[in-house]
């Protein structure tokens, strides 16, 4: 398959060096928004273009705690195993929407359940975690705690365990999404007028800089945005780039370098289902910031 026909949201990249390929992850359910979800696939490629699969890389128990939103799986190699971190719907009124911890011994899967449920705190509604391991080797989720309980969104950060099984603290929060001068309220008849936060990811750069992308609105369009520690840590304090990286209607990214070291983002856009596609961005290495190639 050509990276255009394969409908996905949210897209994950994880190279493998000794396979000399990448696997490419994500929202992969045909309507991810409701109704029962199947699970999550993958695709396996040498160039970034041509893709083998899908691959089932996680498909659920009966008894597993969630059956709908399965979203934004991204695949971390951490103490010689593969964790998927995953956002899962409602399991019942006491436990919200949050992301979980899967594990696999092998990239593509399959992957069972290590956490016991999710690891954001289960009174809030989250999405969006991913795997940071900060310079003195301690893993971190940053995820979302999302506008539709917050109003203003956050991006949140806690500590795990040095088996990623749980959180080793209480989360702190980073940064709401206001405090982005790009960023647009939103409107929602059931929610109400308010700041969106999704798709965190953490970029150090080759001078050392710690950048985080995340996604919200601007122009009433998705659009892809970056923070920066000023500190170079996860507690920050962080400030945020006065324009977006992407704004034709694309977010949800992640950065990596391929197989011969040159950097790429990758997100989805449209932000429109069922024609959300993955695509891959060259980006130059700058002083300040990260810049798109043209």
């Amino acid at each position: 398959m050509h990276t255009d026909e394969i409908q996905l949201r949210d897209p994950f990249v994880l190279v493998q060096e000794e396979q000399r390929c990448y696997y490419l992850f994500g929202s992969t359910d045909e309507n991810i928004w409701k109704g029962e979800a199947t699970g999550f696939d993958c695709y396996r490629s040498t160039d970034l273009s041509r893709w083998e699969g899908p691959f089932p890389a996680f498909r659920p128990s009966p008894d597993f705690r969630s059956t709908t939103n399965y979203w934004a799986p991204e695949v971390h190699y951490f103490g010689g195993r593969y964790y998927m971190f995953a956002t899962f719907g409602h399991e019942s009124p006491d436990v919200r929407r949050g992301t979980a911890i899967l594990v696999a011994d092998t990239p593509e899967g399959p992957y069972a359940p290590h956490s016991d449920g999710p690891v954001t705190p289960r009174e809030w509604e989250c999405l969006d975690g991913t795997l940071h391991v900060d310079s003195g080797g301690t893993p971190w989720m940053v995820f979302c705690h999302e506008w539709v309980q917050a109003t203003d969104g956050k991006v949140c950060a806690v500590r795990l365990k040095e088996d990623l099984s749980c959180a080793a603290g209480p989360p702190i929060e980073l940064f709401a999404a206001s405090s982005a001068p790009w960023v647009d309220p939103v409107h929602s008849a059931k929610h109400g007028t308010g700041y969106v936060t999704d798709g965190p990811f953490l970029h150090r750069k080759e001078n050392g800089n710690l950048l985080l992308l995340w996604a919200s609105f601007r122009n009433g369009r998705y659009a892809q945005g970056v923070a920066q520690s000023t500190t170079g840590k996860i507690t920050g304090p962080w400030g945020q780039q006065s324009e977006p990286l992407y704004e034709a209607d694309g977010g949800h990214g992640m950065i990596f370098r391929d197989l011969e070291s040159t950097l790429w983002l990758t997100l989805h856009t449209p932000n429109d289902t069922p024609n959300e596609r993955a695509v891959f961005i060259e980006l130059a290495d700058e002083d300040g910031t990260l810049r798109a190639m043209d």
